[in-house]
């Protein structure tokens, strides 16, 4: 739900997007901002009658394989429509794409989906005909429940999902309520041409919602939409959230997506597609944590198969301190989502958060089934064992990760490494390597990595060139803050920078505003206090230090600092700290963590 360049992976939103990475406080610390945020449906109640169902990828059979995005976009659109059926578990897209069109083995595809059904389905567009074939598959006893094919002309493709949603209903005998017989019934724009820009709008979502070019791709599709029908209303709620997901790495992404969401709300003031928008924007923009889960809860009620409105409602309780909740919620998304390697890394990010770091590392397990070696997953687990204070264990993942490896998150556990093990030259050496060689990805991108040299350098004894990249990083951060003044991201890294400078009448200011941004909401606030922390230990307050220091590490949070929220063997760890190693109680913390 959070914004691409807030998201661990570079994409909010999860659904929506956040960046989260980490790194050691002022020597290397980056900002672990988020992860995807009622109660709906048990899967027991679909799942015991049978009433489950997993859509496989559609196959294109065209001639010309730039009609593929028509089989993705139908497929889709299918899985939107038997989402708003709630007597239908259906598994979202995101755990289906992986499988090819027609799977040898689909007992298992079922078992690792919790499903009794699949469908799959093919099409094949000819000049301006297009025929859809599916076939719905009982999985336990291999049977072929039904199967038709469609034969439409381009024009008049609209109502192809909602014949098949609504065949598959009949089949399972599941109910449709009114809103879904209204839905089904209704067409989204009586012009093919912007439904077509609809579909490859879709098919380039379906590429990869976290990437920054899939997303603007997609953008592209969505304003050709509605071009061509300005009355689009689907389109609209569409774009919204597109242009959400950019934010804050566009910093014009968030004005753009209100503009289309106050299109949406004209036309389709109801629809779920618009109050998806809305509530995107009452989390991402306004910050109205409540407005926002009263609104995911309603759209809830209308797409009862949604695995992204209770990750969104998990995220929603981290911000307002109902941490016990996270977990439930996260469990239901996951039902309904079970392969989406997104998800269970920010459900594993939320046990990180509680300090259930076993819980979290079975399900860093989990998403590496579905992405073997995958950098940022390594260096996650490397994370939870930093936090353990085992840097053995840490280092068996992070082996592979140089000053080139395109994952940021991967090259600050591996700087964090190598600052635990007090190679500072080593971590100097990577940080200018990865500058002289590496084309970062945005100005926020090389103002973070710029922060981390100027830290990096600091414990290395280099005071000049600690300087010389801190202030590199300052320049850039204040243009940041000055455009995105309510966004704390860039405006903890600049308190930093300001830091090393020296400054600490503008690293105090930039503490005090980042604490009043975020004064009411349980992650940006400890994150604030541990920005805090670190500030009054570089400049010799070391009692305050130390008193935050002591609060943070009974509090589940989002830390600022970390890959994990803040443990006594961090403390052991972090040469930041050492300023402190001195004081009594400090050593009485560092000490309740090795027992």
């Amino acid at each position: 739900m959070e914004s691409a360049e807030a998201k661990r992976k570079g994409s909010p939103s999860r659904l929506w997007i956040y960046i989260i990475i980490t790194g050691v406080a002022l020597a290397i610390s980056l900002f672990f901002v988020g992860r995807y945020a009622g109660s709906f449906g048990t899967r027991s109640r679909t799942e015991s009658s049978g009433k489950s169902i997993a859509v496989l990828p559609f196959e294109n059979l065209s001639d010309d394989k730039a009609n593929a995005y028509l089989a993705t976009g139908i497929q889709d659109e299918i899985m939107t429509r038997l989402a708003k059926i709630a007597d239908l578990k259906v598994i979202s897209r995101t755990s289906t794409q992986e499988y090819q069109s027609k799977p040898g083995n689909l007992s298992q595809i079922a078992k690792q989906l919790g499903v009794t059904h699949v469908l799959e389905g093919s099409v094949q567009k000819l000049a301006e005909q297009v025929r859809v074939n599916v076939q719905l598959i009982r999985v336990d006893h291999d049977s072929h429940l039904w199967a038709e094919i469609y034969d439409r002309k381009l024009n008049d493709i609209f109502g192809v999902e909602s014949d098949i949603a609504k065949s598959i209903a009949r089949s399972l005998q599941a109910k449709l309520s009114g809103r879904a017989e209204q839905v089904f019934a209704g067409k989204p724009t009586s012009n093919p041409d912007a439904y077509d820009a609809y579909l490859r709008a879709l098919a380039a979502e379906g590429e990869g919602i976290d990437s920054v070019y899939s997303t603007q791709k997609a953008i592209s599709f969505y304003k050709r939409a509605v071009h061509l029908d300005p009355a689009f209303g689907l389109a609209w709620g569409r774009l919204s959230r597109a242009h959400s997901r950019l934010y804050p790495s566009f910093g014009d992404s968030m004005e753009a997506a209100k503009r289309a969401l106050e299109t949406a709300r004209k036309l389709q003031p109801d629809s779920p597609e618009t109050l998806l928008a809305l509530a995107q924007y009452q989390y991402s923009e306004l910050h109205d944590y409540d407005a926002a889960r009263t609104t995911f809860s309603r759209v809830g009620k209308m797409l009862p198969s949604s695995s992204e409105i209770p990750a969104a409602l998990a995220q929603i309780a981290q911000h307002r301190g109902k941490w016990e909740k996270t977990v439930a919620y996260y469990d239901q998304a996951l039902a309904f989502d079970p392969r989406n390697a997104e998800l269970l890394t920010e459900a594993a990010d939320n046990y990180g958060d509680l300090r259930q770091f076993d819980n979290g590392l079975k399900l860093y397990d989990r998403a590496l089934e579905i992405r073997a070696n995958d950098p940022d997953l390594l260096a996650s687990k490397a994370g939870i064992y930093h936090a353990r204070g085992n840097l053995t264990e840490a280092a068996k993942y992070l082996g592979e990760v140089n000053a080139l490896t395109p994952s940021y998150e991967a090259v600050a556990q591996k700087v964090e490494q190598l600052i635990f093990e007090r190679n500072y030259r080593e971590a100097v050496q990577l940080l200018e390597t990865r500058f002289a060689q590496f084309q970062f990805g945005s100005e926020m991108e090389l103002a973070i990595f710029q922060e981390f040299l100027a830290s990096s350098r600091l414990l290395a004894g280099d005071i000049p060139g600690a300087k010389d990249s801190a202030e590199q990083a300052r320049k850039i951060l204040e243009v940041i803050c000055q455009n995105q003044p309510d966004n704390d991201f860039p405006a903890i890294y600049l308190a930093r920078a300001y830091a090393i400078l020296g400054d600490k009448t503008s690293a105090d200011n930039e503490v005090e505003r980042v604490s009043k941004l975020g004064h009411n909401d349980a992650i940006r606030r400890p994150g604030a206090e541990e920005n805090m922390a670190l500030i009054d230990a570089s400049f010799g307050n070391n009692a305050r230090a130390i008193s935050i220091l002591t609060h943070l590490l009974k509090i589940p949070y989002q830390s600022s600092l970390y890959a994990t929220p803040l443990t006594p063997a961090l403390l052991r760890l972090d040469p930041t700290w050492d300023v402190l190693r001195s004081d009594p109680t400090f050593q009485k913390l560092c000490q309740d963590a090795a027992h």
